[in-house]
């Protein structure tokens, strides 16, 4: 084999493991010669030959021998001591730092993925996202950062409950980012992987391979960083990793289930470089966006389940029910149209209701008292830290009040339960606020329509 067969080689890889795949690993590999069935490399580090060995070595060799070159295993070699006439030689020492590969019909061909990160969904595109009020500033901050270009906010932080879209959006950006731009080595994982990599780093004495990787990269964009929160050690490298990233102008994407300053655990010097940016919250979904996205999915499922017929008023049952998580909402849909085209029936409400029970009695609301705290903090702008205080003016006393209204309405709590949840308080503190908003009710609308909005918000 000759350089020119490896270059033809190479551009048939290119074609199967992505552009971003073949510019950071396979373009990179310098071609140092082939003898004996032996395929050598030269590489700059003995993590690049790992990753090389483990995610493509199978591919290089099954397309050697299919271009007619007799190859049985690959050999990666650091390019200092990497020579042509080392090949030999270097098959047969057990030291040498290389990754030996059987023939290709005895392997098993591993998913490209991407660049140190985890898959993407293909059904997680922006085309595929509803939008609806609760989520369309996160909507058009993501599709605002997937254009690319120079960078505007970073790093862009969104944040929600389970279910609510922040995933779906991570992974639609991905998916822009590389279709306008094929040559931008973008990034995703969730913090879980980031910790894992590391640890391997730190296990294997391969640091500064690590440090290398994740601050070469143009994008980076971690999900559910909550999970960091506690693993100091962790903590202190993504910190580095993300002003090195920054530094650079390079764009940084996280997502979390709270926002940065109400993750315990998590180093205050983190969360005051993740509120750098913009810091988004994708609120519960409402009924009219719920009941959009269960008719995106009636389209998709017509074309699987074409004799299927479903009658008026199960989408809006449906939409109303379950309100919680639109994973779960989307669970039963196709649950229902499975089954529904199981016994042959038409779907409909007594359908729904006998083949959804178990959905629809875990999906009816139960409001918590933190909830209750945290969206009220929400909406009036306030921390958490000043409606527990003792402090009493007006701009913190009227949200307090409004918490302990909305706490007796829509929990089962006691006065001197709620008096002592929120800041340790008397019960009759919590009877006079109850009075008060119910008076401020009657007579200031704006205040009731804070009030419906947030119980809106609180049932959704």
């Amino acid at each position: 084999m000759t350089e020119d067969d490896w270059g033809q080689i190479r551009e048939t890889l290119r074609d199967m493991v992505g552009n971003n795949n073949y510019v950071t690993w396979i373009e990179k590999l310098k071609f140092v010669g082939c003898q004996n069935g032996v395929l050598e490399f030269g590489v700059k580090t003995t993590f690049m030959g790992d990753w090389v060995s483990r995610n493509f070595g199978d591919k290089i060799q099954a397309q050697s021998i299919k271009h007619g070159h007799q190859v049985d295993r690959l050999i990666f070699s650091v390019e200092t001591t990497a020579r042509p006439s080392a090949v030999k030689s270097q098959a047969a020492q057990s030291n040498v730092q290389a990754n030996v590969l059987t023939k290709a019909a005895s392997k098993t061909t591993k998913s490209n993925g991407d660049l140190l990160g985890a898959p993407l969904d293909r059904r997680f595109t922006f085309d595929s996202f509803v939008v609806g009020k609760p989520n369309e500033l996160a909507h058009a901050a993501s599709r605002r950062v997937a254009e690319g270009g120079p960078v505007t906010f970073n790093p862009l932080f969104l944040y929600g409950g389970v279910g609510l879209g922040k995933t779906h959006l991570m992974h639609a950006i991905a998916w822009e980012l590389q279709e306008r731009s094929p040559e931008l080595r973008v990034v995703y994982l969730s913090a879980e992987q980031f910790m894992y990599r590391f640890i391997q780093a730190l296990r294997d004495k391969q640091m500064m391979d690590f440090k290398e990787l994740f601050r070469s990269v143009d994008v980076l964009m971690v999900d559910d960083v909550q999970f960091i929160a506690g693993k100091d050690s962790t903590q202190d490298e993504f910190f580095h990793t993300f002003n090195a990233l920054v530094d650079q102008g390079k764009q940084v994407i996280i997502s979390a289930d709270r926002s940065p300053g109400e993750i315990d655990g998590l180093e205050d010097r983190i969360k005051s470089r993740l509120q750098w940016g913009l810091v988004v919250d994708l609120h519960p979904t409402d009924y009219e966006l719920r009941l959009g996205i269960l008719q995106q999915k009636v389209e998709v499922y017509k074309s699987q389940f074409q004799e299927l017929h479903i009658a008026d008023g199960v989408l809006e049952f449906l939409a109303h029910r379950i309100s919680n998580n639109v994973r779960v909402l989307e669970g039963a849909l196709t649950r229902l149209f499975a089954f529904a085209s199981l016994v042959g029936r038409e779907i409909t409400l007594d359908l729904a209701s006998e083949s959804l029970s178990d959905i629809l009695r875990q999906s009816d609301r139960k409001v918590t008292m933190d909830e209750i705290m945290r969206k009220t903090c929400d909406f009036y702008n306030v921390r958490m830290s000043d409606l527990l205080s003792p402090k009493r003016s007006r701009n913190i006393a009227r949200p307090r009040q409004v918490a302990m209204y909305l706490a007796k309405q829509l929990t089962q709590r006691s006065y001197p339960e709620i008096g002592k949840r929120i800041g340790g308080r008397d019960h009759t503190t919590v009877i006079h606020a109850v009075r008060k908003i119910e008076e401020l009710k009657a007579q200031d609308s704006q205040i009731a329509e804070d009030i419906e909005l947030l119980r809106r918000m609180l049932e959704a």
